[in-house]
C-alpha cells in the first residue's frame, strides 16, 4: 500500500522536470500528501505533458457514490487487468503522479510503528504509475480522481511493507502517457519493483502520521 508521499519541490522544479510550460500552474510544496487530496498529475494530449489536479481515491464513472474513493487509493499490479475498476483505465486513462519520497510504517514492536522515508539517493523526482477516472455526481459535478499502481517490494522496501508503488524508469515515461498505445502485455510488464540500488532511506518524525502536519517537520530525519 503506498498512503503517504512528498513533493517537496518548488512549482519550477516540477514542471521543467516534465517538460511543461505552464504559467498558470498553481503548486506549493507537499510534505505529507494523504488519500483525498487533491494531487499534480501528468497526462499527454496533443503531443505535450499536461499537468493539472487529481483527487487521490478513484471513484470509477459507474459508481453509484464516492464512498469507494477512500478503499481505491491503491490498484494491485497483479489484478489490474481483470478487475473492473481498472482494466479499461489501463488501457486508456494512465497519467503519472510526480513525488520525490514515500513513506511506510515500520514495525518496531506491538507498540510502535516507525514511518520511514524511502527515496532516490539523489533525491530526485520520480513518477509513479498511476490510472484516472472521472465520475459525475447527482448534481452533475464531474469529479476526476486517481489510484496509484503497487507492485511488490524491492529488497529494500521489503525490510518496511510488502507492498510499494509502481515507480517508472525515466525512459518509460513517455511510453505510459503514450495514448496510442493499449497493448496490456507490454504495460503490465513497466508494473515492477523498481531497482533497490538506486534508493535509500531513514526515519522520519512520527509527526508524518497525522494529515493535517504538512511542514518541512514532518521529514526531518531522527537520529
Amino acid at each position: 500500500m503506498c498512503g503517504r508521499f512528498t513533493l517537496d519541490v518548488d512549482v519550477h522544479s516540477l514542471l521543467d522536470r516534465y517538460d511543461i510550460t505552464d504559467d498558470t500552474f498553481l503548486f506549493e510544496p507537499r510534505y505529507n500528501a494523504a488519500p483525498r487530496q487533491d494531487l499534480p498529475a501528468i497526462l499527454r494530449a496533443n503531443g505535450k505533458n499536461r499537468i493539472g489536479y487529481l483527487n487521490w481515491g478513484l471513484i470509477p464513472f459507474f459508481a453509484e457514490d464516492d464512498k469507494l474513493a477512500s478503499k481505491m487509493i491503491n490498484a494491485r499490479s497483479e489484478t489490474i487487468t481483470v478487475k473492473r475498476s481498472f482494466r479499461n483505465l489501463l488501457q486508456q486513462k494512465r497519467v503519472i503522479i510526480p513525488a520525490n519520497s514515500f513513506i511506510e510504517w515500520q514495525t518496531v514492536d506491538a507498540k510502535k510503528k516507525q514511518p520511514m522515508r524511502i527515496m532516490m539517493r539523489d533525491e530526485r523526482i520520480f513518477s509513479f504509475a498511476a490510472l484516472y477516472d472521472t465520475w459525475q455526481n447527482e448534481a452533475g459535478q464531474k469529479i476526476s480522481t486517481c489510484t496509484i499502481i503497487t507492485t511488490r517490494p524491492n529488497e529494500l522496501v521489503e525490510r518496511i511493507h510488502d507492498r510499494m508503488p509502481v515507480i517508472l524508469k525515466n525512459e518509460q515515461e513517455l511510453e505510459w502517457l503514450n495514448r496510442d498505445l493499449s497493448d496490456v502485455n507490454y504495460l503490465t510488464s513497466m508494473l515492477v519493483p523498481y531497482d533497490a540500488n538506486d534508493m535509500k532511506v531513514y526515519p522520519i518524525s512520527p509527526m508524518i502520521g497525522n494529515v493535517r502536519n504538512d511542514t518541512p517537520d514532518c521529514l526531518r530525519p531522527l537520529s
